[in-house]
């Protein structure tokens, strides 16, 4: 049965709630009615701080994270270690591993993982820029911290085969992680042991 809805205008905004991941049109009628409890200045806050990140967030020139200029903090802060880069799926994974604290290296963030299934390919993902990266002679260890899954560890080989013909070392995170588990519900301690227990990958799923 339909809900019927008093309001054309709380329909809409109930409908484009409803639009956002894990968000059922219950669950957007009560942050919908939420906000109309709120004051006009409270409301425009928060429909402005949207509007000025979609126009105006950018994706870090070195890396691919998210970031308010050309290039993020992680990649321009000097003390980081530019011989090392963490290859993650996305930049969740990016503060689930800054979150433990045990990192000091350079990211690269793929924008997802290969899956036939879902339709992505290699040539989706930020792979070819990583292997510039590389070719630069810059970075001496590239660390997969891809999600523990099929897809990720099919990601993982792809890479693995496209940095062979290099002089760079190339590490997995250790399985302190479940399969099956992705990297950003892991709780902070297993990740960090896993970054700092990395094992040499050689190419096996």
């Amino acid at each position: 049965m339909n809900q019927q809805y008093p309001s054309a205008l709380l329909e809409k905004a109930v409908g484009e709630f409803a639009k956002l991941p894990g968000i059922g049109r219950k669950t957007a009628m009560r942050l919908v009615l939420h906000l109309l409890r709120q004051s006009t200045e409270c409301v425009e806050a928060f429909s402005n701080a949207m509007v000025t990140l979609k126009h105006e967030v950018k994706y870090c020139k070195v890396c691919h994270n998210i970031s308010d200029t050309d290039i993020c903090r992680i990649c321009s802060n000097p003390s980081r270690d530019v011989s090392t880069v963490c290859v993650v799926e996305n930049i969740r994974d990016v503060m689930a591993v800054e979150n433990t604290q045990q990192y000091k290296g350079l990211y690269h963030v793929l924008g997802g993982v290969i899956s036939p299934m879902d339709g992505i390919g290699p040539s989706d993902l930020q792979i070819d820029s990583l292997v510039e990266r590389v070719r630069s002679g810059a970075v001496k260890e590239v660390i997969l911290a891809l999600s523990s899954t099929m897809e990720g560890d099919t990601t993982n080989f792809f890479i693995y085969r496209k940095l062979s013909g290099f002089d760079v070392k190339l590490t997995v995170i250790a399985r302190g992680i479940s399969i099956g588990d992705e990297l950003e519900y892991t709780d902070e301690v297993t990740l960090g042991r896993s970054i700092v227990n990395r094992v040499a990958f050689t190419g096996t799923i």
